[in-house]
């Protein structure tokens, strides 16, 4: 999977402009929010951004940045959850998702060394998850996804009960964000 087919994958789930009044997010284009566009050099209209605009930022903050392009050389299908669950919630928490998953998931480090637990995806983490797909074989993709999924399902609850406005996106998030 290339980052264009990832990014082309969340735009088709964020959509085109919204601007919900429970959302913390506030307008939000493509599903970039008008803090990133701004932290990005956007200066216009948040209606108006380009969709050239939006994946110029995808690509360098949600894709490169955080390591998810890297994550998806080895595994695609975990770099594109990695990537569309940083753009819902920010890069660095599906990051932590995934150290915290290979760590647990490496045996008590008869597999493979532990690794920090810090959200920065660098050379420890791809060295770990290159063993962990090695390692684990054929299922190993599955059981990774899953994992993911299953932190990202629970933050989504997390979120909705911590603030009652947020229950008005539970539903679809749950149902576009998160696959077993």
């Amino acid at each position: 999977m290339t980052i264009a087919s990832m990014i082309e994958a969340t735009i088709g789930k964020e959509g085109g402009y919204s601007n919900h009044p429970a959302d913390t997010g506030g307008a939000t284009m493509w599903g970039i929010t008008e803090r990133v566009a701004r932290a990005n050099g956007y200066t216009g209209d948040m209606k108006l951004l380009p969709r050239a605009t939006a994946v110029a930022i995808y690509t360098q903050v949600y894709a490169i940045a955080p390591g998810f392009a890297a994550v998806a050389a080895l595994n695609a299908a975990i770099g594109e959850e990695l990537f569309d669950t940083g753009v819902n919630m920010g890069p660095s928490i599906p990051a932590r998702w995934l150290q915290e998953c290979l760590n647990g998931l490496n045996d008590g480090g008869k597999l493979y060394a532990d690794i920090g637990e810090d959200g920065d995806i660098g050379p420890g983490t791809i060295k770990a998850l290159t063993s962990y797909l090695a390692k684990r074989g054929a299922e190993a993709e599955a059981v990774m996804l899953k994992a993911l999924n299953c932190k990202q399902g629970a933050r989504y609850i997390d979120l909705a009960r911590g603030r009652t406005a947020n229950e008005a996106f539970l539903f679809g998030w749950l149902r576009t964000r998160v696959s077993l």
